[in-house]
């Protein structure tokens, strides 16, 4: 058995300004979700579907 690590990135949205989130997808069942500027800080995750519907969410508008 592997065990894998987050293998993260950088937003695609993000700017030069610092403020940036950082996402790991590459873990089975399990989307991270990192603040750049604090990577030992909190880490929020998700399930897969959770994060698709959070991003379909924020690429439409929809404020909920």
């Amino acid at each position: 058995m592997t065990s894998a690590s987050p293998r993260w990135r950088k937003s695609t949205r993000s700017a030069n300004e610092g403020n940036c989130v950082e996402v790991a997808d590459n873990l089975p069942g399990v989307v991270l979700v990192r603040d750049s500027k604090d990577r030992s800080g909190p880490t929020l995750s998700f399930t897969p579907g959770a994060w698709r519907t959070l991003i379909t969410a924020l690429r439409s508008g929809q404020p909920d």
